[in-house]
């Protein structure tokens, strides 16, 4: 009995493991990681903010023997030091603190399937066509679909190979312009935390090696255009003049969204006349109104994540613009987009399925804009991100408001 009374009362006063390593992970939390896994310890000496829950918790310490409830104690370490681990190994491989919560930052680069799956050579030139990121190819593709099968003939399908075509050269146009766009900004985007590591900007690509990526992707667009009629081709070719002068309108205007719809909704004339071999200015210019609008909608809104970053560069947005009252401005934007639509598909004298699937439509963009936060990078990402349904919804008014004629 003595013996064990003795070993009860020795556990009482010498220190444990754990509050040594408890002690150990508020004071010197990278020598608690060495111990743990001593690679952990090499990875990168940016100084470690501690989890907020852990700094937030007071303990008192003396001789290495923590004074309080040992149970507390148990339960704290075992539902925070894992929150506290997860927080400091971030995707770059450094150790950072877990801020907010231990959310990511908004800026933080995440691996995609372009740095998990495709050769090292070939990623760089994946990144700078921006293949991880398919919302630009949807929002490229979509005024060309509508065009497209609003020009179809009544109570039909559109044509399919026609709409693979243009599926391919919204591919491909999309990441030419995003070539263009970093080969013209390099010197904005190593200012802009967003766009720092993109290739051209980090030095992963030389110019050269971008302009020539950029001629390749050119050709394959030519081989597509070229098996269209030829006002078409005069049409299509017309277009780089948006192309390239487009990214420097955001060192001369504050509208440069506009700009970028005059360029991303040029497939709204394209799709007509690559059926009709012309255009029909009262269906196809309202509906290609319709599509800048719309752009002026979502591209305000994504210009939200970098408005910050866009003052201290000097550059210029329709979200700088517009400031507080972006939400107005843009209510104002999606209100005569949903009605310019509505001009269209009647000039067309389209089936009555048309109507229904634009209402959705616009509830769609209503729920963006209301719902929007424009102070938080995420949800305007989010919100940007969620328009590929707001031009599905439309593209199904078109195709069953047609097979309804």
């Amino acid at each position: 009995m003595t013996v064990i009374w003795l070993s009860r009362a020795s556990r009482k006063l010498k220190p444990s493991p754990f509050s040594f390593l408890l002690t150990q992970s508020i004071s010197d939390p990278l020598s608690l990681i060495s111990q743990v896994n001593p690679k952990l310890s090499e990875v990168s000496h940016k100084p470690t903010t501690i989890h907020p829950k852990i700094s937030e918790t007071k303990f008192s310490f003396s001789n290495n023997r923590w004074l309080g409830d040992v149970h507390s104690a148990k339960k704290f370490y075992r539902s925070n030091l894992n929150a506290y681990f997860s927080g400091i190994c971030t995707s770059s491989g450094s150790l950072e603190g877990a801020n907010n919560g231990g959310k990511q930052r908004d800026n933080e680069k995440q691996l995609s399937w372009i740095d998990l799956y495709l050769p090292k050579s070939v990623r760089p030139y994946a990144h700078l066509a921006r293949l991880d990121k398919p919302i630009g190819t949807w929002l490229l593709a979509w005024p060309c679909m509508w065009s497209i099968t609003l020009a179809t003939s009544p109570g039909h399908l559109p044509d399919f190979k026609m709409m693979l075509l243009f599926g391919c050269g919204s591919f491909l146009l999309r990441g030419a312009g995003c070539t263009v766009n970093d080969l013209l900004d390099r010197d904005i985007d190593t200012k802009v935390e967003r766009t720092r590591l993109r290739p051209v900007a980090s030095g992963l690509l030389t110019p050269f090696q971008g302009l020539s990526f950029l001629g390749f992707q050119l050709f394959l667009g030519l081989g597509i255009l070229l098996q269209l009629n030829n006002y078409s081709r005069v049409l299509g070719a017309s277009s780089l003049l948006l192309v390239f002068s487009y990214p420097l309108m955001k060192r001369l205007t504050f509208w440069p969204q506009a700009f970028l719809g005059l360029t991303f909704n040029w497939g709204a004339l394209l799709g007509w006349t690559a059926v009709h071999g012309s255009l029909d200015p009262a269906i196809v210019l309202q509906l290609y109104s319709a599509g800048v609008l719309w752009t002026l909608v979502y591209d305000t809104i994504y210009a939200h994540q970098d408005k910050e970053d866009d003052l201290k560069v000097g550059v210029k947005s329709t979200a700088l613009r517009f400031g507080d009252l972006t939400k107005n401005w843009v209510t104002g934007f999606g209100i005569a987009c949903i009605s310019s639509l509505a001009l269209s598909g009647y000039n067309a004298d389209i089936g009555w399925p048309f109507y229904p699937f634009l209402m959705a439509a616009s509830g769609q963009m209503a729920w963006q804009i209301w719902t929007v936060d424009l102070s938080s990078r995420a949800d305007c990402n989010r919100k940007f991100v969620s328009n590929k349904w707001f031009g599905a919804l439309v593209y199904s008014g078109i195709l069953f408001g047609k097979l309804a004629s």
